[in-house]
């Protein structure tokens, strides 16, 4: 890691924390991050030419793997008439007919750049729909950086929220309210206490920011029950589930079907790109349809929109996640099996092809649950399994992700590896 720590201490005279993103930082693992120098199909290598199978995938986008030869060719032929126009282009509508035809829900969709883009537009536009201020989201859920968003749960578990970043104004805050994930008596009462005042609750389906959280049975179709006998809107922040347990996402997967979703990610095929879609009633209310403003300078860049198109014509063919998640849920399964035989104390939860491993036992429901995980166990696993050539997230609250380009071997390695080092820490 000689080389990778020379750029972290060159980064830290011109980035805040020599990062351009919090958790890329290596601060909860307690070591220097590496920088990586290329990757192709599951594989990545840095700096020092050190190769590690790699279970982050740009933190969920690259379904297909790294450098996918499809995804390559067709940005190559975009690149060349182009980066950039500012303008409308014919890959715009291509990718928006092709999310519509993939997302239950959605029925028209615009293009952003990032998932934050697309959770604050969400927000204004359910604010801007319903004429109300409030908004529920739910304690550990994340949706990006956006002022909203950035609320911790008051002193009570039925209170209104706190900021928990400097920068964000209290009076903000105040019409941000916290339930519980997976508890629907919190958001019910959130409702009677706030009547005819919340224009929306936000949720990730399947909470992926806090480990990975399935949702309880009946949970979301709660949630829709409650925000129609309330007229407020559903959100589902798919930013990291669109594309990626389901073609149709979550809500798919789940069979529930919210106002408007925010997608992300995947959409991109590693690019930065972003959207938020659903009912024409709504997504027409946005500018220049529509009063509620929203707009951004390269918003459907051509690049990113070629990438995601790229990659949702090819997950969307026959048999694609039937093969996907087939070895996802086997690799998830044989390490659940493995853990339950040693009786670790160890939780592990999984959707398809996304899954965490939690340093806690008996199971991992909320937000309250997984922050009783043991952190710094988890950094030395993550150590140590680094040193057998396994990338995972550098953080116990991160998903790993399988993407298609992982190969048996790849899955075989990475139990074995796994086992080797649990016996070392237990």
């Amino acid at each position: 890691m000689k080389k990778s720590s020379e750029l972290f201490r060159r980064a830290q005279n011109f980035l805040p924390g020599g990062v351009n993103s919090p958790v890329r930082a290596f601060k909860s693992v307690n070591m220097d991050p590496l920088f990586i120098k290329q990757g192709k199909g599951s594989k990545i290598v840095d700096v020092d030419g050190n190769t590690y199978i790699d279970y982050v995938g740009s933190w969920g986008p690259l379904i297909l793997g790294h450098a996918h030869p499809e995804v390559i060719e067709f940005l190559q032929n975009v690149v060349e008439s182009g980066t950039s126009f500012g303008a409308p282009t014919e890959l715009e509508i291509q990718i928006a007919e092709k999310i519509v035809e993939m997302v239950p829900s959605v029925e028209m969709v615009r293009m952003v750049n990032s998932g934050t883009e697309a959770t604050m537009s969400a927000i204004r536009l359910a604010r801007g729909a319903t004429g109300r201020d409030k908004i529920i989201k739910f304690e550990g859920c994340y949706h990006g950086h956006g002022d909203s968003f950035l609320i911790k749960a008051g002193s009570g578990a039925l209170t209104f929220g706190e900021p928990n970043s400097p920068g964000v104004p209290a009076a903000l805050a105040k019409e941000t309210l916290v339930a519980q994930f997976n508890d629907l008596n919190s958001v019910e009462q959130l409702f009677e206490n706030n009547k005819d005042q919340i224009a929306a609750v936000i949720v990730e389906p399947i909470a992926g920011n806090m480990g990975v959280i399935l949702p309880a049975e009946g949970f979301l179709q709660g949630l829709r029950e409650l925000c129609t006998q309330h007229g407020a809107l559903l959100i589902f922040d798919e930013v990291m589930t669109g594309f990626r347990v389901h073609p149709g996402g979550a809500q798919a997967l789940y069979n529930v079907q919210p106002d408007l979703t925010t997608m992300g990610k995947v959409i991109g095929g590693g690019l930065p790109a972003a959207a938020y879609g659903g009912k024409k009633e709504f997504m027409e209310m946005v500018s220049p349809s529509g009063p509620v403003y929203q707009a951004g300078t390269l918003s459907g860049n051509p690049l990113a929109m070629a990438a995601g198109l790229k990659t949702l014509e090819i997950i969307s063919q026959p048999g694609f996640f039937e093969k996907l998640n087939k070895k996802a849920n086997w690799f998830f399964s044989e390490l659940e099996l493995f853990i339950k035989n040693q009786n670790y104390s160890i939780s592990v939860n999984y959707v398809n092809s996304m899954g965490c491993l939690f340093f806690k036992e008996g199971g991992v429901r909320n937000f309250s649950e997984a922050t009783q995980s043991d952190t710094e166990l988890f950094a030395r696993y993550f150590v140590q399994m680094l040193k057998k050539g396994i990338y995972l997230a550098p953080s116990q609250f991160e998903a790993m992700f399988i993407s298609a380009a992982h190969s048996e071997e790849d899955l075989q390695n990475t139990l074995h590896a796994g086992r080797e080092v649990l016996a070392k820490l237990f």
